[in-house]
């Protein structure tokens, strides 16, 4: 698991996370991190898609494209 911290600190309240090429280091402990599209939480276990440059996170492929200016297909 990425950045894991010890289970006894609270996770029930939003992280701040910083993305990296790969991999995203938890500056805050949190349990989630919301997504910059949709504001959606997105659980740090579930973190899939983020940017390094913009340094956000994204709930779904379709959510980077949105923020990308580009429209998923159908």
């Amino acid at each position: 698991m990425l950045n894991r911290f010890d289970p006894s600190q609270p996770s029930n309240g939003e992280a701040e996370v910083k993305y990296l090429d790969g991999d995203f280091r938890v500056v805050r402990p949190g349990g989630f991190v919301r997504c910059a599209v949709t504001g959606v939480p997105i659980s740090i276990d579930e973190l899939k898609y983020w940017s390094v440059d913009l340094q956000e996170a994204y709930a779904t492929p379709e959510a980077v494209l949105q923020r990308c200016g580009q429209t998923p297909r159908p």
